[in-house]
Formats: structure tokens, sequence, C-alpha cells
């Protein structure tokens, strides 16, 4: 078994995603970076050179203008990632795409299509949507319930693997002196008949040298939870601190395990983080506190406030008049579980509106804050708690994570807890995942061997 290590991403919000409104005044970033093609170009390079795991670009299609600045004008994950798997040879490319508004077979031809054209690096986040006014993009009327969302994307997942599986790896000879370019008996029509999809098949694309790209998954609901230890290979997450994220990693792989029959060990865990370096512990901290002053206005966050709660505009509301618990109703479709918790918080603490927005800016001391060797010692501290296998790090100012790159990366690989080389030229490969194998094949050599 490879000796475990830990695992780094790099997530993307060039302008400034949630609580980040005014990140793209840093001179450092381009105005239109959340659609420059050179920034992302340079991002990943710089990545990639570090070793990370991979690059990891989040997606929602629907906003407002109270919408963060990176959400208001983007380009499509698929679109770019493909792009910049011609620049790079070994880091991960991630996306996020919903189940919730693609068609299977166009969505699943075009990850294999990514996962072709970059040699077997194509990660797929897989989401349910929480921002429901995104049905109305779809022509629907209104989002899916909780249920339907997550039934559909179990389905989803299963639907995929089978498509990945319409070839078998030695299907095409492509042998000139013969002329025989398919072996059709290796080539397979799924005829797929579900609760919420059906599919004729087969795809029309083989697979990469990875079997199939990596699939990621976020929830925090118990829905989400579970759809994440069913179907999940890579795991996003968030927790304030150790204990929090003990209990997440414990959660999700004792369902893998009990509830699903995975083994454990296939599933990697990485919590979302915001780093800070600076010389000394102190002035991370008054780095910290700039950037949170300046990223996070009080006007930005009351219009974001809304997200939870499917965008509802709380700027009609009186700031200091009692929070309106009702509005917890617009929120049942969304993202839900974020929307009960504020909702709890402000009515256990009798809070008005306004303490209710404020309670979203707190400043609340983030863990890898401190000198390169301090943020080193809380990653390690959190890999060896087993709180994480890895950690997805917001790239956030330019220069901070470059000096992530430059002054922290080298003492995770000091200390021999992190690749000074990558193993692999696949995403599967450098995170250590099993290559699938093709159904087909296993059960004409299971048929062979019975």
């Amino acid at each position: 078994m490879a000796k475990r290590q830990i695992h780094l991403g790099a997530v993307t919000t060039p302008t400034g995603g949630p609580g980040q409104h005014t990140l793209w005044h840093d001179p450092d970033i381009p105005g239109d970076a959340s659609v420059n093609i050179g920034w992302y170009f340079k991002a990943v390079k710089e990545a990639e050179a570090a070793k990370f795991d991979l690059l990891f670009i989040v997606d929602s299609q629907f906003i407002t203008p109270y919408s963060p600045p990176h959400y208001l004008n983007r380009l499509e994950p698929l679109t770019l990632l493909s792009a910049l798997a011609t620049h790079t040879t070994n880091i991960g490319l991630v996306g996020t795409m919903t189940t919730s508004f693609n068609s299977p077979f166009n969505l699943v031809r075009r990850l294999a299509s990514l996962d072709l054209i970059s040699g077997g690096r194509a990660g797929w986040n897989v989401v349910t949507t929480g921002d429901a006014g995104t049905a109305l993009n779809y022509g629907l009327d209104e989002m899916y319930d909780y249920d339907t969302r997550y039934g559909r994307a179990r389905e989803y997942v299963e639907l995929a693997r089978a498509l990945w599986d319409s070839y078998e790896d030695d299907a095409f000879p492509r042998n000139r002196e013969t002329g025989q370019f398919l072996d059709a008996a290796k080539q397979h029509t799924l005829n797929w008949e579900g609760e919420y999809f059906k599919v004729r098949g087969p795809l029309n694309i083989e697979s990469s040298r990875q079997g199939a790209p990596v699939i990621f998954q976020a929830g925090d609901s118990d829905q989400g939870r579970d759809l994440g230890a069913s179907v999940g290979e890579g795991i996003f997450t968030h927790a304030p601190d150790v204990p929090s994220g003990q209990a997440f990693y414990t959660d999700i792989k004792a369902r893998a395990r009990d509830k699903f029959g995975r083994n454990p060990d296939e599933l990697v865990v990485m919590p979302g983080v915001q780093v800070v370096v600076a010389d000394t512990d102190e002035e991370a901290r008054e780095l910290e506190a700039h950037y949170h002053e300046v990223d996070h206005t009080f006007e930005a966050a009351l219009g974001e406030f809304g997200r939870p709660f499917g965008w509802h505009d709380f700027t009609q509301y009186d700031l200091d008049a009692p929070f309106p618990a009702e509005t917890l109703a617009y929120g049942e479709r969304s993202f839900y579980t974020q929307a009960q918790a504020i909702t709890k918080r402000a009515v256990d603490n009798g809070w008005t509106l306004r303490e209710a927005v404020e309670s979203t800016r707190v400043w609340r001391k983030r863990e890898f804050v401190g000198s390169p060797s301090t943020v080193a010692d809380k990653l390690v501290e959190w890999w060896e708690a087993r709180a994480a296998d890895g950690f997805n790090i917001h790239t956030g100012h330019p220069a901070n994570f470059s000096r992530f790159v430059q002054e922290v990366v080298p003492i995770l690989q000091e200390r021999g807890v992190y690749r000074k080389d990558y193993e692999s030229d696949t995403l599967r490969g450098n995170l250590g995942l099993p290559v699938p194998a093709n159904r087909y094949a296993a059960a004409r050599t299971s048929g062979a061997s019975a």
C-alpha cells in the first residue's frame, strides 16, 4: 500500500467568490480575471510546479445583482478545463457540473472528452444545485425537492459510470492489415431505464488511461453525506477546527464502509481552507484581519445573505427588526441545511436581521494563519489527526498563494508528508485511487474463470 501523504488542491475564484466581494481590487488581479484564460494558465502552472494534485473550478448557473464578482462573469468549467489541459501535464482538472440540469449522455460525453484531452486527469464535482433560481433558467417553475435532487444525483453517477464502460479497453484494434477498426463484441449498448433517466447508449468515446473521471462530492446534509459516501472518491468539505474535521471524516468513511460496503481508504477527504502566510504569526494575523475588513463589507454580506434562502432579497427588510424567521421557507429547495443553521442561531439569540448578517462577518480566527512553519504545522496536525487527507487551498490574493507555494510547500516536502514529484500523470494515480475495472471485461474474465 502506498505511503499516506497530504494531498493539495487549488480552488480559484479569481475576482472574488462568497465573502470576497472586493478581492478584485487587489492590483495583482486583473479586473477580468474570471474570464481571462491567461490568468488561469498562470494559476494552474504555479499549482502544478508545486505538485498540487488538482485545480478545482467551482460553478453555479444563477445570479442576482448581489452575487459576488466571480459568479457574475466567469468561464464555463469544462470549456476552461479543456483549455488548461493543453498547458499542463500532471495536475488534475476538476470541475463542478450539476446533475439537476444536464442531460446525462451529453455531460458524460464531455467529461470523457476532457479525460482524454488531459490524458486521464479529469474530475467531476457532482452537485445537485442549491441555487434554486437555476430551475428558471432551464424551463422549470421550481427547484426539485431534496429527495428528488439526491435521488437523481445517485442514479446519474451510476448511469455515468455505466456509459463510461461502453467500450472495453481493447475494443479498437485499429488493424490496417485486417481492416478491423472495432471489435464489435467489445462495444456495449446500455439500454438504461431508471427512475429518473432513460438512455440507450453506447457512449461514442473510449475511456482514458485512468478508466473514468474521478468523482468528487461536497454535500453536508444527511442526503449529501450519503451521496458522497456512496459514489464519491474525493470529498470536498469545510470544518472550522480539528474536532469538527475529525467528526466529518469519521462519519463519511464509516458511512462508506458500513452503509455502502466500500473501502473507506478509497475516499480522499479534502476540506477547503483559506491560508494566510507572513514572516511571523503576528504579522499573519494582522494580514488576516486586513483581508477580512477589505474583502467582506456589510453591504456585500447583506446582498449575499439570501443565497441559502433561494436568493431571497433581504434588503427589503428593516435591519433593526427581529430576524424574519419565516424566510426559512424560501430555503427549502435551496441550501436548506445552511439556511436552517442561520435561522436557528438568529432565533435562539433573539437577533435582529442586522445582527444575523453581522454574524456572517464576524472575524473568526482561521486555523491556517501564521509563519510558513506555523501553517505547515497546522496542516500536518489536521492530517495526522485524521481530520483530513488533504486540503483545497483557496488561491485568494495571488501574493499570499505564492508565499504558500514557495515557503510552506517546501517545509511539507522536507518533513516527508508531501510529494517532491508526481507519482503519476493521472489524477487517480496521484490521489492513490484504483482504476475502475470495465464491468463487461470483468464479467467476461469472471465467466472465463468460473
